[in-house]
């Protein structure tokens, strides 16, 4: 959801609800790949879609989403990283694109902690990450910040954690059915503890409703998915009128107790444990947990996933406002070695509720390319991971993934547009660029006092 002016910082009057950029060091495009995990015995196949926001008002407007695929990380061939940053504020593409090379950077440089104790590893690197960020001249994170999500394939142990609203979920089968396994937890005013936490931090909890008088200021009756949601603001003024209650960066928010803390959940993955994915609040505004699992499980390909959930998500958000959030997905398929077929491909499939789910095996009309077994990311190459376009040993870009003509979201046949939909510009990698400006209206602190906010000691 982002700040109150929506992601990009649009005019107070033109916000939203809202909040792209790419695969290993890159920005935008798709990725798939393949890379086993000998310890366990385990074969991961990945697939991942960035789809920019749509913002009418802001046609030049930069995706603010970025994503990371790390396999063989480290030069382990048991570790695998998989992570989603959704930025915010002016500069949030500048954030997000700062937080994904840093924060696989602050993790190699202790490699051995990481493989020893890879909870306390991730909450050090996320805090180390958000401090580089302060200090860095070239980001402005005075009011603009990105959540993180990451997952680590460890063996045959799965580690996420996760800072702000970005989401992790496993598709895990049981009782008959593929069922959603939460692998992180949202961390909005919507929670108790959170919301309790950031007012002992000084900060006002309400939502645009509340600040403009229309609703009590007291009232706490929030319902998801019915206007304007609790938003953490500052005592003594506007801002900085986040959705959330952690993130990387905003020096405005960490001010008020939006702290960038992650919350770690670490699970055994079982043969029960048929894929996961991580993704961005983008797909997750408007779809449930289940509903995203029962669409990973109708399809053998992890790329016609992607594309059908991001088809879905785009239509649901055109659905309830004249606008799109950026849109960001990584799923990876967990595979046996010795029996590499589709995902739950010996059990029938069901969704959630028990009703048989039909496994699409249609191909979307996708280029051909053979896996380079050039490039992998070693612990000697991370800190180059901003100029590496493929960090997969099974990995190549690819300039359009959509669904087939005939996939079922697309009942009108208008597949062309689909096309434009889904397509985006190919993976390559950028450095993240200094970001001084601001666009649009808000409230904004004076230029002179945006790096003296003091941080939050509670």
């Amino acid at each position: 959801m982002g700040c109150a002016q929506g992601k990009c910082c649009l005019p107070w009057q033109q916000r939203g609800r809202g909040g792209g950029t790419g695969g290993v060091g890159g920005r935008g495009g798709t990725t798939v790949g393949r890379a086993a995990v000998p310890g366990a015995g385990l074969v991961l196949e990945y697939a991942t879609l960035t789809v920019p926001g749509l913002y009418p008002d802001s046609p030049g407007r930069e995706s603010q989403d970025a994503y990371l695929v790390a396999t063989r990380f480290s030069g382990d061939t048991d570790l695998h990283l998989f992570a989603v940053l959704d930025g915010h504020g002016a500069c949030g593409a500048a954030c997000a694109g700062f937080a994904r090379d840093a924060l696989p950077r602050i993790l190699a440089e202790d490699y051995g902690r990481l493989v020893e104790d890879p909870a306390a590893a991730f909450r050090e690197a996320m805090l180390a990450a958000n401090a580089e960020m302060h200090a860095a001249a070239a980001v402005d994170d005075s009011m603009s910040g990105t959540t993180a999500v990451a997952a680590l394939v460890a063996g045959g142990a799965l580690h996420v954690a996760n800072v702000g609203d970005s989401r992790a979920v496993a598709g895990v089968w049981r009782d008959g059915r593929v069922l959603a396994e939460e692998l992180s937890w949202d961390q909005t005013p919507f929670r108790a503890d959170e919301r309790a936490r950031v007012k002992a931090c000084g900060a006002r909890v309400m939502s645009v409703e509340q600040v403009e008088g229309v609703r009590d200021p007291d009232a706490e009756g929030w319902v998801a998915d019915e206007g304007d949601p609790p938003r953490v603001w500052a005592r003594d003024g506007l801002y900085p009128g986040t959705a959330f209650t952690r993130s990387l960066g905003d020096l405005a928010a960490e001010a008020v107790g939006v702290i960038a803390e992650p919350e770690v959940k670490s699970v055994e993955i079982t043969p029960a444990h048929l894929f996961f994915v991580v993704a961005s609040d983008g797909v997750f505004e408007f779809l449930s947990s289940q509903e995203v699992v029962d669409m990973v499980a109708m399809y053998e390909d992890p790329r016609e996933a992607c594309s059908a959930i991001a088809t879905k998500s785009y239509k649901l958000w055109l659905e309830h406002e004249n606008r799109t959030d950026d849109i960001t997905i990584i799923i990876v398929h967990i595979r046996d070695s010795e029996n590499p077929g589709p995902a739950g491909s010996h059990k029938m499939n069901c969704s959630g509720s028990g009703e048989p789910i039909t496994l699409h095996k249609q191909q979307s009309e996708l280029p051909v390319f053979v896996p380079s077994e050039t490039s992998h990311l070693n612990r000697d190459a991370v800190t180059e991971l901003p100029s590496s376009s493929s960090g997969s040993p099974t990995e190549e870009s690819l300039s359009c993934v959509g669904p087939s003509p005939t996939h079922p979201l697309f009942g009108d046949g208008k597949a062309s547009e689909t096309c434009k939909l889904i397509q985006s510009e190919k993976a390559v990698s950028e450095p993240v660029e200094a970001c001084h400006q601001r666009e649009g209206g808000g409230v904004e602190l004076d230029q002179s006092m945006q790096r003296r906010i003091p941080k939050v000691s509670c």
